[in-house]
């Protein structure tokens, strides 16, 4: 259901401030409860996409408003698989290399062994730019499911759960704003020292082994990272 109003909205089906459909219409048509509507409204007012308003209805963002960026959720693994869903990313496999030293001392790592290491960009349908540059560190106990991994296919981690036998437990994330090393600014299409949002993941499975690490880089006109708090 988000995902068909989600390409409503960016169609531009609802132009006029009240053309959006109530909660009580929504239910109707997709023949759901209001708990479903309503969850389904809150991962679009996460990504940027409407606003509400309490005894205002819904209304939908204008374009100026969202900036043209991609405005994403990603507070729960569920909207990193979203997220992956609805861009794309082919990964270069690199050269094993220990954890950059700044990325190490960040997130508080001591790891001094060679980890397997693959490079991408990611990009979304109809924009020349990539919308991301990624780079990713695969724990080198993780050998014989870094073999099997597709550079193209479903994301890093959802392979390794899969191949590795393993599962997701808890992901950590550290955002900060950087700027762009000359090395980035070549891939995103900017200048050298232009500001750049880092994302930076761990992945942790059940036995608390911290598995992939991830550094995300966005240009901050193309990205927005949105989340979403109930207050109880």
């Amino acid at each position: 259901m988000a995902d068909q109003l989600r390409e409503e909205v960016l169609r531009g089906d609802y132009s006029d401030p009240g053309d959006f459909p109530t909660e009580s219409v929504l239910c109707k048509k997709y023949d759901v409860s209001r708990y479903t509507v309503r969850e389904a409204l809150r991962k679009l007012t996460s990504e940027g996409l409407i606003s509400r308003k309490r005894g205002s209805g819904t209304v939908v963002q204008p374009a100026t408003a969202r900036a043209g960026a991609l405005h994403q959720p990603l507070s729960n693994v569920g909207e990193i698989l979203q997220y992956a869903r609805d861009t794309t990313i082919s990964f270069e496999k690199m050269e094993p290399q220990a954890i950059p030293a700044k990325i190490a001392e960040q997130i508080g790592t001591t790891h001094k062994r060679k980890w397997f290491v693959f490079h991408g960009k990611r990009r979304k349908a109809g924009r020349k730019r990539p919308i991301a540059v990624t780079v990713a560190w695969v724990n080198p106990d993780l050998a014989d499911a870094v073999k099997q991994i597709d550079v193209g296919g479903a994301t890093l981690f959802g392979q390794i759960e899969e191949y590795g036998k393993i599962t997701v437990s808890r992901v950590t994330q550290d955002i900060q704003a950087i700027s762009a090393s000359k090395h980035f600014a070549k891939d995103l299409g900017l200048e050298e020292g232009d500001p750049i949002l880092r994302i930076l993941r761990c992945y942790f499975d059940e036995n608390d082994r911290m598995f992939e690490i991830s550094a995300s880089y966005h240009p901050g006109d193309r990205f927005a990272y949105s989340m979403h708090i109930e207050v109880d």
